[in-house]
């Protein structure tokens, strides 16, 4: 079943800008199917907008659970001359990079 249009539908020249603002190149052909798209998205929030919410709580998951967190603990990784290997130039264990300020 098709949506209805939502409020406000997006235009294939809605699309057009937003593609050239996002420095995104879109082929002309494209314009209207996403726009059809953005407009089915923007239907599915429509209808989300409309869900009695009241009393509900925020959650993260499905399922009640915990994070599990590990320890917060600073380390050098114990591998600096596995990460050191591959770098074009190095010196006493470190990364040696060209100067870019003067």
């Amino acid at each position: 079943a098709r949506m209805s249009q939502p409020q406000g539908a997006v235009s294939a020249e809605d699309v057009k800008k937003i593609a050239r603002l996002s420095r995104l190149y879109v082929e002309a052909d494209r314009l209207a199917p996403l726009a059809e798209e953005l407009n089915g998205i923007l239907g599915w929030i429509e209808q989300l907008n409309e869900v009695d919410i009241e009393g509900v709580a925020p959650m993260t998951s499905a399922v009640e659970i915990d994070t599990p967190m590990r320890k917060d603990d600073v380390t050098d990784g114990a591998i600096r001359d596995q990460v050191l290997a591959n770098a074009p130039k190095k010196d006493d264990g470190f990364f040696v990079v060209p100067r870019s300020v003067e």
